[in-house]
């Protein structure tokens, strides 16, 4: 074997022993097992590591995977893969600036985005070829990612090696600029900017151990998004932000903007929407919310087509707070039943429906009755049923303007109303653009 082709198994052992021994030394004693005791290769280069004390697991000994063959937390993964996209930029680390290369490599099988954790290790550019030995994965962004660390051994091979031309990448290496409105569970790479309307900073438990997470909510002209910084971005409240290299993730019925520190956030320094004019909620429709899967500060405009089941006065439980009936909790066996008042609602814009939930306060002030006067009612009718009653008979067929968020499960959409009021119309408005409208076909 010539003495080219044992370099990069030299590089290998080197990196098994952390660089004690000098590279010349290993190349004597490797060519010494092969060429004079004729042992296979990867004896001998277990024997060398022995003799000063390694630990030969270290080796890479797994054979060359696939891209599509990965799942996240791999160790010890050989690659051959082409540089898709590359960029560098500089993380915080125990108060230390460090540089990481970030990217996506591709081979036939597919592609993966990748991070190198010390970029001062790696030289290598876009559209290189690359055999890599002791890589290893982890999840991100749902996917495989993988991750060069000090054990990570990178060699250039021949820029033929790897032939994309018969795979689409899954994904673009550019960024994708979408508005806060078009956000959508599972989009990924996404460039965004907006305000930030609040942000705080919590700990929370990940598979990996605690994490420090700057989660508020931000918006644009179009809507309003929650959002999770897993980096400490310096954003703080009222900041106009582009974020580059985003992803949304669904979180509890509603698309969430999440980005990492891989991501790009910069100042926005252009004309922007101010944080009065963006407090208000958004005007949707239904459809639109079906299509982008939920959302939040949402305001639709309909008309109520029915009172479902469990509107009216009701019952819970002291305790848990859910709906009881015949005084017995599921959980909490016989209890002392608390009073309550609530309307679902189905609402239908012209396009589709959602079910609205509406709380005591609200239904009140769409009644016109308290609580107290519902009870009253429906102790001297001797049935709850009236309260409901009194709720078709007001709300059905009514245009009504509700707003809040919206979920989306696999029973539809349903809005946790925050306010609503009946939508009457303006008969007067109406008129006069009508007559203006008569006016100018004549």
């Amino acid at each position: 074997m010539q003495k080219e082709d044992l370099a990069l198994h030299v590089r290998e052992i080197s990196q098994a022993l952390n660089g004690s021994v000098d590279d010349d030394q290993i190349m004597r004693e490797l060519k010494t097992f092969i060429e004079v005791y004729r042992v296979s290769l990867e004896t001998a280069k277990r024997s060398i590591i022995r003799k000063y004390g390694g630990n030969p697991a270290l080796l890479s000994g797994s054979r060359r995977k696939l891209i599509s063959e990965l799942t996240a937390n791999e160790q010890r993964v050989d690659l051959l893969v082409k540089v898709v996209s590359l960029n560098k930029k500089e993380i915080e680390v125990d108060g230390t600036n460090k540089p990481i290369l970030y990217g996506i490599f591709a081979d036939e099988s597919g592609a993966a985005s990748f991070t190198a954790w010390d970029a001062d290790r790696f030289n290598f550019n876009k559209g290189d070829v690359l055999l890599i030995r002791n890589a290893y994965t982890r999840e991100w962004n749902g996917e495989p990612q993988i991750n060069l660390g000090n054990k990570a051994i990178v060699e250039r091979q021949d820029a033929v090696s790897v032939d994309l031309s018969n795979i689409e990448l899954p994904y673009s290496a550019e960024t994708k600029q979408v508005k806060i409105g078009e956000l959508q569970d599972g989009m990924n790479n996404v460039t965004v900017t907006g305000r930030i309307l609040s942000v705080e900073k919590r700990v929370v438990d990940t598979p990996d151990g605690s994490k420090t997470v700057y989660s508020g909510v931000m918006a644009d002209a179009t809507g309003k998004t929650q959002f999770s910084a897993w980096h400490n971005f310096e954003l703080k409240q009222n900041d106009v932000v582009t974020v580059k290299g985003a992803y949304v993730r669904g979180w509890r019925g509603i698309p969430q903007l999440n980005f990492g520190e891989r991501a790009e956030v910069n100042k926005f320094s252009g004309t922007f929407p101010s944080v009065i004019e963006l407090s208000q909620p958004v005007l949707r429709t239904i459809a639109d919310i079906e299509r982008i899967g939920g959302g939040i500060d949402i305001l639709i405009k309909g008309v109520v087509v029915d009172v479902r089941d469990g509107s009216g006065l009701i019952f819970r439980c002291p305790t848990c707070k859910r709906v009881i009936q015949r005084n017995l909790c599921k959980i909490h066996g016989a209890v002392q039943p608390l009073p309550d008042l609530r309307i679902k609602a189905v609402i239908d814009d012209g396009e589709s429906v959602l079910t609205a939930i509406i709380n005591r306060k609200i239904t009140e002030s769409l009644l016109g009755i308290t609580l107290d006067e519902a009870m009253k009612k429906a102790k001297e009718m001797m049935s709850p049923e009236i309260v409901r009653e009194e709720i078709e008979s007001k709300l059905i067929a009514q245009p009504v303007e509700i707003s809040g968020n919206v979920t989306k499960d696999e029973y539809g959409l349903m809005m946790i109303v925050g306010s609503a009021r009946i939508a009457l119309p303006d008969v007067k408005a109406e008129a006069t653009t009508l007559l203006s409208e008569l006016e100018g076909l004549s």
